[in-house]
């Protein structure tokens, strides 16, 4: 393999498709299926493995340093205010307009709506994060690579999916995502780690652009959306959670949003389920396949943090809790997943799967009875309730004091 160093200010943005289309990336399957069977779609998605963030990698590329235009992003987020000091560097300036810019589209009463519908599912959704859509994510070794080399994959599981709890929590609630609410700037937040991934990559020589295209590229940013929307709320009817199409579609107009203020293209951010099932196909089928180290991640994140959770639900022997709770999960994610792509990621097989299946009728009726009993206003209270405490206990119990990754000494993406 040949490795091409990649300088951080010369990043490869947009390309325009047609008959002067830049090659696909060399490390890519099927990448003229991807272009015969979803056309411009394709297309976008191919073209999109080189185009990186051009507004957050101005930020921290910024050419009199990143350090100015960093505080005044971070200052802008801090105190709330949605503008950035008056001297500000240009790229600071205009990364604050993108973000404080409401698209044409954006209806924000949906955005609280949708928070309220997956607060009442934050135990099932938790679960299916992990067990289904960061599995799903480990099927492509490419995407996987930028956290690898930058020490955050394969190792503290519990402390990485903690992070994106933490993340989430301020996103799903009330006024999260107003114009300098906790969520909208945490996502902001999250936008720039990306681009310090990027930048800290590009200043190595072990990426190789040709076969791998821009680290954390557009397409692979929008397939983050999938995980959190399409692949979760997927993962979730297998549990018993039967949502309604008006409850759906506000989800997905959440996660619409967070792809505009994430920095997703708009011929790459999905708008609704379809968009959506196509990223997750596009993925699949353009991804090489899992390799070791995914399969490694796998095991850690489903006996080192998602098997010990749900055994503090179960009763009896510790030693037995913990077998049949690790049984579980392999079986929930063979259930959310299917068994080919299971089988790559060497999730064990076994008849766990089958208990799974068999527990969903019911499950949907306890749902069924619980929002009539209670009504759904007292459950969306209870929820917020009892996912802020286990957040906090999770926290604690791993003894983590920060939130996401840029708030950690020695971290990609950490500042003063």
């Amino acid at each position: 393999m040949t490795e091409h160093r990649m300088p951080p200010t010369a990043l490869p943005h947009a390309r325009t498709g047609g008959a002067d289309a830049a090659p696909a990336p060399t490390g890519l399957s099927n990448c003229d299926a991807a272009l015969e069977r979803y056309g411009a779609k394709g297309r976008a998605w191919l073209d999109g493995m080189w185009q990186a963030d051009p507004l957050a990698d101005a930020v921290v590329n910024d050419p009199g340093g990143a350090g100015p235009a960093l505080r005044a992003i971070r200052g802008m987020l801090d105190d709330g205010a949605g503008v950035v000091p008056e001297g500000a560097p240009a790229s600071a300036r205009a990364l604050a307009e993108q973000i404080t810019t409401d698209p044409e589209w954006l209806e924000r009463d949906r955005l609280d709506r949708a928070a309220d519908v997956l607060v009442r599912y934050s135990a099932q959704w938790g679960l299916v994060l992990g067990a289904a859509s960061l599995l799903a994510g480990a099927d492509n070794w490419i995407a996987a690579r930028p956290l690898l080399m930058t020490g955050r994959y394969g190792h503290q599981p519990a402390v990485r999916s903690i992070e994106v709890g933490e993340w989430l929590s301020e996103v799903v609630r009330p006024g999260g995502m107003e114009v300098g609410g906790p969520g909208f700037a945490r996502t902001v937040r999250v936008r720039l780690i990306h681009a310090h991934v990027r930048r800290h990559i590009g200043s190595g020589a072990d990426w190789d652009l040709a076969a791998w295209g821009v680290p954390v590229p557009q397409p692979y940013m929008a397939f983050t959306l999938a995980e959190f929307g399409h692949i979760s709320l997927a993962a979730m009817e297998h549990l018993g959670v039967v949502l309604r199409p008006d409850e759906l579609d506000d989800i997905y107009h959440l996660w619409r949003y967070v792809g505009f203020l994430i920095g997703v293209d708009p011929a790459l951010n999905p708008v609704e389920a379809a968009d959506q099932i196509a990223i997750e196909e596009l993925y699949h089928l353009t991804s090489p396949g899992p390799d070791d180290y995914s399969r490694e991640f796998v095991r850690a994140l489903t006996e080192d943090y998602l098997a010990p959770q749900l055994a503090t639900l179960l009763v009896g022997p510790d030693r037995l809790r913990q077998d049949v709770s690790r049984r579980l999960m392999y079986g929930m994610s063979r259930v959310f997943l299917g068994d080919r792509a299971a089988d790559a990621l060497a999730i064990p097989d076994g008849p766990a799967k089958h208990v799974v299946r068999a527990l969903r009728p019911g499950l949907v009726l306890a749902d069924r009875a619980r929002l009539r009993l209670l009504g759904r206003d007292r459950v969306t209270a209870q929820g917020y309730l009892a996912r802020d405490r286990e957040l906090a206990r999770l926290k604690a119990e791993h003894a983590m004091t920060h939130d996401l990754v840029d708030a950690v000494p020695g971290a990609v993406g950490h500042t003063t």
